[in-house]
C-alpha cells in the first residue's frame, strides 16, 4: 500500500538547519532573512556555498514551508509556520503514512516512552484543547443511548 500524501513534507539535514536559522531569527527579524543573511548564520558551523543556501530556500518555498517577499534585488524568506506546528504536522503524517488502524494503541506505545514531565505536558495540552473546543465551536457530538430520545 502506498503512503498517504500529507501536507508536512520531510526535511533533509540542511533544510532543517536553514529552517532552524529562520525560526531563531523570526522574533527579531519578522521581515525575514535574505540568502546572504541565512548564509551568515552558518558562519563557524559549516562550510556552505551561497548558491546552496539559495537552492535550499527555493526548495523550502516550493514545499510551502517558507514564504518569500521581494526586497530590492533580493528575496526575504520567512517561515510559514512555527517549529511546533511543523512538528505536529510531521507527527500526524507519520500516523497517516503508517496506515495505523488503531491510533489509540499507537499513541499508547508513544506515551509509554514519555517521561513524567512529558506526560504532564500532554495532560496540560489536553486540558487546554478541551477548554478551547467550545469557544471554537468544535464540540464533540453527543452520543445518544439506544432507546433514549434526544431532548436537547
Amino acid at each position: 500500500m502506498a503512503p498517504i500524501a500529507s501536507s508536512a513534507p520531510r526535511l533533509g539535514d540542511l533544510e532543517r538547519a536553514v529552517m532552524e536559522h529562520l525560526w531563531e531569527a523570526a522574533l527579531e527579524r519578522p521581515e525575514g532573512l535574505t540568502v546572504r543573511e541565512v548564509l551568515d548564520c552558518f558562519s563557524g558551523q559549516r562550510e556552505i556555498a551561497y548558491t546552496t543556501v539559495m537552492t535550499v530556500l527555493d526548495r523550502l518555498a516550493k514545499k510551502a514551508l517558507v514564504s518569500r517577499v521581494r526586497d530590492g534585488r533580493a528575496w526575504r524568506y520567512q517561515p510559514c509556520d512555527t517549529r511546533e506546528a511543523l512538528t505536529a504536522q510531521t507527527m500526524r503524517r507519520t500516523l497517516d503514512d503508517m496506515d495505523v488502524t488503531d491510533r489509540r494503541a499507537a499513541l499508547m506505545h508513544f506515551l509509554d516512552g514519555a517521561s513524567e514531565d512529558e506526560i504532564e505536558d500532554f495532560k496540560a495540552a489536553l486540558a487546554e484543547i478541551e477548554t478551547r473546543r467550545p469557544r471554537l465551536g468544535l464540540r464533540r457530538p453527543r452520543l445518544r443511548r439506544p432507546g433514549k430520545k434526544d431532548t436537547a
